[in-house]
């Protein structure tokens, strides 16, 4: 199966079931509206047989349904947020030809004859408008074209593999389980999501739609895209920027914003799918042996009695005596979860669960009511599985309390996979049949073709819930394979799927990661060094390729190493010598590869404070962590294809080595900043490409010019040690601001307000360099922060420094300015000053300069032409 035969037990290979191609030639007629009604937020217009809202839900979040008389207009599962206060300046203006709707940031203009939608800034600027073949429904399937042109692009949809601008691409949006191959259609994540760049100018467009849906994105003309779903309704949410990240705060804000997760999660983690308790009682003891940091230990699917959800099997035969001891050495772990309810073979002994869930009636059903029965584990055996309906709450608050028995065992997180949801039929097209029967709360039904990209999501809510009520003011971590629109509120996490071991799929990543996080999914990875291999063609995990995909790993927002050992131990397929796929912890490739490893990894902790602080964004204002370049920098239009960079927070860019033998690579460093190569301190001006020299040890990385980035010491798991003393890593031109955010990093208190706020100012003034601290929220009374450490890269030696009228007093190393404030230390050969901060101090701190010597640095930034 995984040597790339994604097939069934009879060798047949699996396909999507058939698309539903929109046939341009039956369209629905152009629209008339006939008469128009006032609402508190919008109109409603009569277009005779049909009907339209107009909704304004914010001065920037337009809603359009279109629908037969009578019907309700129609809200999915993925809408987070539906009380909204009518924008406050909303007014309506009708015309002979046409309808104004205006609010002080957005003007919606109604073509009458025919009907068609214009949406305008507020400087009369045309953002987004219908094209001439409108908008309707053809045959049952619901429709939108849209005008474009030559300047537009396109991002978001999920993981989709590609690329990073999906202008001139066709998408599908359907889970599924990727073909074998690097490049599919369709993947796990189903998002119908994107945003369009016009010029320096974005918005986005969400078709609130379950069904299979399909987007034409300037593939048939550069002059209209379109998009369209198999059936339901016509609903769709227009979200206005103008910066991509204002669209993305905006669309997080109708979809639900990510819950923070544990800063555990936070951390580095092992995975393997053939793990057995043996192989996690060794690789745990050689990470700490090895100081490796890590946080995370992964039970793959081994670890169930029988591939039946909930219980530990022989595999794992004492999961009391395991959790003991990696709570001893400071590990979390996570088990893996499938939602297929494995139904006993003859002659097993009952199965708990399926039983009571059989009596409860909350299964997935034929038309004819019958449970409907697929195969999922174990794989070459004729099981059968039954599948719950998670669309009935009491299917969700049922799976939730079963929960307790992995929590009982010391279970931390929930790792939710098989759940697009996978079946192992080809003649059902991997999944469940299309005419499979969800019953709903309100004694409605609902088939499979609709329900089948929420099936995850509501999962995810129901898992969500386990943790809400078994482990109360405890954080989630859930991991989801499958995801549909605002899933992101239930799953902390999201990961690509089952990657291969190539060069490409490391490629591929990072595109992936950036769209999956525009779709509102900040929290998201994918397996380091790749998943699946053939070994007969080579697709293994190299020492080189898993060198250089660590190096970006561990910068991925969420960050695993995961393999596939086929299901067996590796210590036993070790020790027989019949290991033929490779295993993949890090010291597995020679020292050369583990030192790369070591050092990449203990980056990532040394930089929690900052990637904290990024995922504080990301639940607050729907930031993502791992930015492309063009969220940052959409102005600068070089940046709207580069896929092999990005962002890893708001001021490290990453631009790693991703091809086989290379050891230097081209960098695009943006214009409208200034940056800083981060291991030799050269700066660089923006708006250029330079060219970089990169061994295999190194991934470039280059910080923009004015950033704080807070750091601390190296720790082997995340909590290891208190935080004492925040190191504030300043590039300094003119000025640069940073709010740290802290709070106990595990439970829910900060919910409550209970979180401390700083914010540091640091800026240059003539001959002098000002520090400033201001407590901007202090109701977190837990930290023991001492010091702040504020680190000056490229700095000359002070002539003084002081505080009001204490005096700072030069030391001779940076170990001595630890543990004593109101010293200082300067690097002469480094050229980089430390100033140790008291936490408290409340007075500006002043770093003086002889005349002459605290001018700008703009006179050394490098310019290579």
């Amino acid at each position: 199966m995984w040597e790339g035969k994604m097939v069934d037990e009879n060798g047949n290979v699996q396909h999507v079931h058939p698309e539903r191609s929109l046939d341009k030639n039956n369209l629905q007629k152009p629209m008339t509206v006939l008469d128009v009604k006032k609402l508190e937020n919008g109109v409603k217009l009569n277009l005779g047989e049909m009907e339209a809202y107009i909704r304004l839900l914010s001065s920037d979040i337009s809603k359009v349904s279109i629908l037969k008389k009578g019907e309700k207009e129609y809200t999915s599962v993925g809408i987070a947020k539906t009380n909204w206060d009518s924008p406050k300046k909303f007014k309506v203006k009708e015309d002979n030809k046409k309808i104004i709707i205006t609010t002080d940031s957005l003007t919606v203009e109604i073509k009458k004859n025919p009907f068609g939608i214009k949406y305008m800034d507020e400087d009369g600027n045309v953002i987004n408008e219908d094209a001439e073949q409108g908008v309707g429904y053809e045959n049952g399937k619901p429709y939108v074209f849209k005008k474009t042109n030559k300047d537009e692009d396109f991002y978001g949809f999920g993981q989709k593999t590609t690329g990073l601008n999906h202008r001139g691409k066709e998408i599908g949006v359907w889970n599924r389980e990727n073909l074998g191959q690097p490049i599919s259609k369709y993947t796990f994540s189903s998002v119908p999501f994107f945003i369009g760049l016009k010029g320096t100018k974005s918005y986005g467009i969400l078709f609130d739609n379950t069904y299979r849906s399909y987007y034409n994105m300037a593939a048939e003309s550069d002059d209209y895209y379109y998009f369209h779903a198999d059936g339901g309704k016509l609903t769709y949410y227009f979200i206005n920027g103008p910066q991509i990240e204002d669209v993305v705060d905006r669309y997080t804000d109708l979809t639900g914003k990510m819950q923070m997760p544990p800063k555990w999660a936070m951390g580095f983690h092992q995975a393997a799918w053939g793990y057995h308790q043996k192989d996690l009682e060794e690789v745990s003891k050689i990470y700490r042996e090895k100081k490796i940091p890590a946080d995370g230990m992964w039970y793959d699917i081994e670890w169930m009695d029988d591939y039946k959800t909930f219980f530990f099997g022989d595999k794992f035969p004492d999961p009391d005596g395991l959790n003991k001891m990696l709570e001893g050495q400071n590990y979390h772990t996570v088990a893996i979860v499938d939602p297929a309810m494995r139904v006993p073979d003859p002659g097993q002994s009952e199965y708990l669960p399926y039983t009571e869930g059989t009596e409860k009636d909350l299964w997935a059903k034929n038309p004819d009511g019958t449970p409907y029965l697929g195969k999922v584990w174990p794989w070459g055996v004729p099981s059968k599985s039954v599948f719950p309906n998670f669309l009935k709450q009491e299917t969700r608050d049922w799976w939730a309390s079963w929960h307790k028995t992995m929590f009982d065992k010391g279970i931390d997180g929930i790792w939710n996979d098989m759940n697009e949801p996978a079946n192992f039929s080809t003649k059902d097209y991997w999944s469940l049949p299309l005419d499979t029967v969800f019953e709903t709360d309100d004694g409605g039904k609902m088939t499979h073709e609709e329900a089948h990209n929420i099936y995850a999501h509501l999962e995810n809510q129901s898992t969500d819930q386990a943790f809400k009520t078994l482990k109360p003011n405890e954080r989630p971590f859930v991991l989801t394979r499958a995801s549909f629109t605002g899933t992101q509120r239930y799953a902390t996490a999201t990961w690509t799927g089952d990657n291969w071991s190539q060069w490409e799929m490391l490629r591929i990543s990072i595109f992936q990661n950036a769209n999956v996080g525009l779709t509102g999914f900040a929290m998201v990875g994918n397996d380091i060094g790749g998943f699946a291999k053939k070994p007969h063609e080579g697709v293994v995990a190299t020492p080189e390729l898993f060198a250089r995909w660590i190096e970006v790993g561990a910068f991925y927002p969420f960050s695993r190493d995961h393999y596939n050992n086929d299901g067996k131990s590796p210590m036993e397929t070790d020790a027989n010598g019949s290991l033929k796929w490779g295993r993949q912890e890090p010291w597995q490739f020679g020292k050369e590869v583990e030192d790369i490893s070591r050092k990449y990894i203990s980056l990532r902790y040394e930089l929690m404070p900052y990637l904290y602080n990024a995922f504080k964004d990301a639940h607050k204002e729907g930031r993502l962590i791992q930015q492309p370049l063009v969220y940052q920098f959409q102005e600068d239009e070089k940046t709207h294809n580069i896929q092999d960079q990005f962002m890893f927070g708001d001021s490290l860019m990453m631009a790693p080595v991703v091809h086989e033998g290379a050891t230097s690579r081209d960098v695009y460093l943006p214009a409208g900043a200034n940056w800083v190569d981060y291991w030799t301190g050269e700066e660089l001006e923006g708006g250029q490409t330079i060219h970089k020299e990169a061994d295999l040890a190194t991934l470039p990385i280059y910080v923009k010019q004015d950033s704080i980035i807070p750091r601390r010491e190296v720790q082997q798991y995340t909590g290891e040690k208190e935080l004492k003393n925040l190191t504030l890593d300043t590039y300094l031109n003119d000025e640069a601001s940073y709010s740290f955010y802290e709070d106990d990093a595990k439970t829910e208190d900060y919910t409550k307000g209970e979180y401390n706020i700083t914010k540091f100012d640091v800026e240059r003034k003539s001959n002098k360099i000002t520090f400033k601290q201001k407590q901007e929220v202090t109701n977190y009374e837990e930290s023991k922060l001492e010091q702040y450490t504020l680190k000056l890269n490229n700095a000359e030696k002070p002539s003084r420094i002081r505080a009001g009228k204490n005096k700072y007093k030069e030391v001779g190393s940076v170990k001595e300015t630890e543990g004593k404030t109101n010293t200082f230390f300067y690097d002469s050969k480094e050229k980089v000053l430390y100033v140790s901060i008291p936490a408290d101090e409340k007075k500006e701190v002043q770093i003086r300069y002889n005349k002459g010597l605290g001018i700008k640095l703009e006179a050394n930034v490098k310019v290579n032409n």
